[in-house]
């Protein structure tokens, strides 16, 4: 999982006279670890189903359009991001497991190392998560103004953001000594272990903040053409802004669910360092090692075609069929076309033009 307290157990530890080194105390480590190996495996799964191709159909028995592909290209690099950060979980979890102690000693630089490698390896990816789930609201807004999609801009703030603030908030705590548990002072506090805090928690923030904010203001601008286009607003017009609707809150929803604990645990931290909670920090680092991983496998729920017949995923192993078969099975399904959320949940738009909404 992605949280600053966990990075602080890669600082060599010392006379187990501080704060972090007495909750370890209570801190059952065999049942993080084990929570995070099964949730990590479940993750990798959701990211690599996320991954495979997909043949899509529209009720014009066309191929991808232009605009499914666009927004493919984001939700697949969002679950190559999730895939990465799960196998960092799975990794680290399985050396701790084999090590049977999370905290290195005074002594153990290799210990050290490993612990600071794959937590800054854990937290850049899940860092790219982020970005990358910002960067499609923020695509849903251009898509519905017909603008082209800055996807070389979307690369660079994905990809590059999380290095830069991973970089800096784990170089500040664990140089020049890897040594956070000793007896820092306030200054010294807020200069090392402080910026690591920031640079996982505002962009968690920044998501949770701007996305429904962004996915409000496409539904509006839906209702908007969706009316202009038709010249009305029957009960077909309104199912299908109420399927919008939808899908924007559960994509919310979904993001909350996965990291509402990290920014809760923080809060606690930082408020009531002095008089903390033991149990009940130590029960949302639990809740953390559980949902975390998780979010590739909501992702791969709420990002894919809810409805039925209109894609089908392209096994590695398995032959495609003909494509009069799946002419026949998209045919077959029933009719959903109000039904399908705009792009990139709309494949059924011939173009790329959004204003084409009565051949929809």
């Amino acid at each position: 999982m992605a949280d600053p307290t966990i990075q602080t157990f890669c600082c060599y530890h010392g006379n187990g006279t501080d704060m972090a080194v007495m909750i370890m105390e209570e801190f059952n480590t065999e049942i993080y670890n084990s929570i995070c190996l099964f949730s990590s495996a479940l993750g990798i799964i959701g990211a690599f189903y996320q991954i495979l191709p997909r043949e899509e159909f529209t009720q014009n028995h066309r191929w991808l359009s232009f605009s499914a592909k666009r927004g493919r290209n984001i939700i697949v690099w969002l679950a190559v991001a999730d895939l990465l950060a799960s196998v960092g979980v799975m990794t680290r979890s399985t050396v701790w497991i084999s090590l049977r102690n999370i905290m290195p000693s005074s002594k153990d630089g290799e210990s050290v190392i490993f612990c600071a490698l794959s937590s800054a390896f854990t937290q850049y990816f899940y860092t790219a998560t982020w970005v990358w789930t910002l960067c499609y609201a923020i695509d849903m807004r251009l898509i519905l103004t017909q603008k082209e999609s800055p996807l070389k801009l979307f690369h660079l703030a994905s990809w590059i953001i999380p290095a830069f603030l991973t970089a800096i908030g784990l170089m500040l705590l664990y140089t020049p000594d890897a040594n956070c548990h000793g007896r820092l002072s306030f200054g010294d506090t807020l200069l090392r272990v402080l910026p690591n805090y920031i640079a996982t928690y505002v962009p968690i923030a920044t998501v949770m903040m701007a996305n429904p904010c962004l996915y409000v203001s496409s539904t509006k601008d839906m209702e908007r053409i969706i009316t202009s286009a038709s010249g009305q607003f029957t009960l077909k017009e309104r199912d299908m802004i109420k399927s919008i609707k939808i899908k924007f809150f559960v994509i919310n929803i979904v993001f909350y669910i996965c990291w509402i604990p990290n920014i809760i645990n923080g809060i606690l931290l930082w408020a009531l360092w002095f008089h903390l909670p033991v149990k009940v920090v130590i029960s949302f680092w639990y809740l953390m090692a559980f949902v975390n991983p998780l979010q590739a496998v909501f992702n791969c729920i709420v990002y894919r075609r809810w409805s039925s017949g209109t894609e089908r995923v392209i096994l590695p192993w398995r032959h495609l069929e003909a494509r009069a078969d799946d002419v026949k099975s998209s045919s077959s399904s029933k009719s959903s076309s109000y039904r399908e959320e705009l792009y990139p949940l709309l494949y059924n738009t011939p173009t790329n033009s959004v204003n084409l909404y009565k051949s929809v």
